[in-house]
């Protein structure tokens, strides 16, 4: 058996208690690294990423709160740091869909849109940032909508534009420590909240050549590349799991 390419890894994870950022806590946890999960409402589910994760013998802690609250992010930092022993790698995966129809989006759902995608992660990332140290990796979530635009879904895409340059302004800033910073950029992934803002049967719009959406197993890998040596000559960079759809950038 090859050697663990995140062991004695700390990792912090948001929106890990499902879809895209559960397949990431559970490989992560495979390779070795201690995950702790930050959700924001669904602790059943929490309890049980961190149950699969145990049971794979390595620790793991769940911390409830909204990201977009500075006071939540810094006292979740400094326990993961507490509880875990410092932080490793920080993967920004929460997100939040919104309506479809720009005459339908009231201010309250775009401002909440923006709070949990970008302006959390940004939070998030300033408190965890001083934790960091040579070797750490930053993973953002963003999507093939940054690139391709999505008729129904205005202003999660713009939220993942910013991401995308986040993601290379921060990784010119951290590069004197030594940090990396990268994104993933899935396209259509089979998800509770795809399911759920698109019901089971219609897919998303920007159907990939493969015919089919992502699971989140398959995308979890891109993130495994951006959080080990592997991808020691990687930083402001973005990978595309999404099936085939040719994006630029």
């Amino acid at each position: 058996m090859g050697k663990l390419k995140l062991e004695h890894k700390s990792v912090l994870i948001t929106g890990a208690d499902s879809g895209i950022g559960k397949a990431v806590a559970v490989l992560f946890a495979e390779e070795g690294a201690n995950i702790a999960i930050v959700y924001h409402s669904n602790k059943e589910d929490a309890d049980k990423v961190k149950a699969e994760i145990k049971g794979l013998g390595r620790k793991s802690i769940i911390i409830q709160g909204d990201v977009s609250d500075y006071e939540f992010c810094r006292k979740a930092a400094e326990q993961v740091v507490s509880e875990l022993g410092g932080i490793d790698i920080l993967v920004n995966n929460a997100v939040r869909f919104p309506s479809e129809n720009i005459e339908d989006l009231e201010e309250e759902n775009i401002r909440k849109t923006f709070d949990s995608n970008i302006i959390g992660m940004i939070l998030l990332t300033k408190v965890v940032f001083p934790h960091l140290k040579g070797g750490s990796a930053i993973i953002n979530t963003t999507s093939a909508a940054a690139y391709q635009g999505h008729p129904e879904l205005l202003d999660y895409s713009a939220t993942k534009g910013a991401i995308v340059s986040f993601t290379r302004s921060l990784a010119l800033q951290a590069k004197p420590k030594g940090i990396r910073v990268n994104a993933v950029a899935p396209g259509p992934v089979a998800t509770p909240l795809t399911e759920e803002t698109f019901g089971e049967e219609k897919e998303d719009l920007s159907k990939p050549p493969f015919e089919r959406n992502a699971s989140p197993d398959e995308v979890a890998h891109s993130f495994l590349f951006l959080a080990c040596r592997d991808s020691a000559q990687m930083s402001g960079q973005v990978l595309h799991p999404n099936g085939g759809l040719i994006v630029s950038g």
